[in-house]
């Protein structure tokens, strides 16, 4: 995570410019765990679908979000009974039926975080009905694979077990989706496009030069 405070950056700098990965990177103060410094009162997360009764969502699927949630809950840098979540959808991506068959409620599981707020392009949706929060980070659901992947994950859990003297659970096996491994092949392919290419136009013009010589040869 990193803090941003529109009082510490340079005058020309706008707000638009730290939205994105990279501005938080260059603008950006880096936070670190157990700091307690700083409380968050509101989370924007991004979906895929939203259900505008419960609250309930789908996202891209890996579950980083909900992480996020867990790891600032579980620091108590942020209070699920006090912290909004907000998100921001199309109109189509509003939906009712994200129930099951013969059900009401939508299926989540325990660690899903509902949404208090739905902002379209059209409209500003309170959710009536939100589902409860989760709290902390649920280990029994998460992977081996994911726990490699996040090093301040493993770091928190070294740190619990050592300050508890416990052995925190571990969830079951998964299959990373490709989406982790796309940055990586996009960097590839983006190394084989940049290799020197001929220049078509200076092999038009060669080949007209040529052309123009033999010309001259046979007069």
């Amino acid at each position: 995570f990193s803090t941003l405070q529109m009082k510490t950056l340079p005058s020309l700098v706008e707000i638009k410019d730290c939205t994105t990965s990279k501005g938080v990177a260059k603008w950006g103060t880096p936070v670190t765990l157990n700091d307690d410094s700083y409380t968050v009162d509101l989370v924007v997360v991004g979906s895929t679908a939203v259900c505008p009764e419960t609250g309930a969502r789908v996202g891209k699927g890996e579950g980083f979000a909900e992480l996020e949630w867990g790891i600032l809950s579980e620091q108590g840098n942020l209070d699920p009974s006090t912290c909004l979540v907000v998100t921001t959808v199309h109109d189509e991506q509003v939906v009712d039926d994200m129930a099951p068959k013969g059900s009401t409620v939508p299926q989540v599981t325990k660690h899903d975080v509902p949404v208090d707020i739905i902002v379209t392009p059209t409209r500003v949706i309170r959710v009536p009905n939100r589902l409860p929060k989760p709290s902390g980070i649920f280990w029994d659901l998460l992977s081996p694979q994911k726990l490699a992947q996040i090093r301040v994950l493993q770091q928190l859990k070294q740190e619990i077990e050592e300050r508890d003297s416990v052995a925190l659970p571990s969830g079951p096996d998964e299959v990373l989706p490709p989406v982790a491994k796309r940055d990586n092949i996009r960097r590839r392919n983006n190394n084989g496009n940049n290799k020197k290419r001929p220049n078509n136009n200076q092999n038009k013009n060669s080949k007209k030069a040529a052309e123009g010589n033999n010309k001259q040869d046979h007069q």
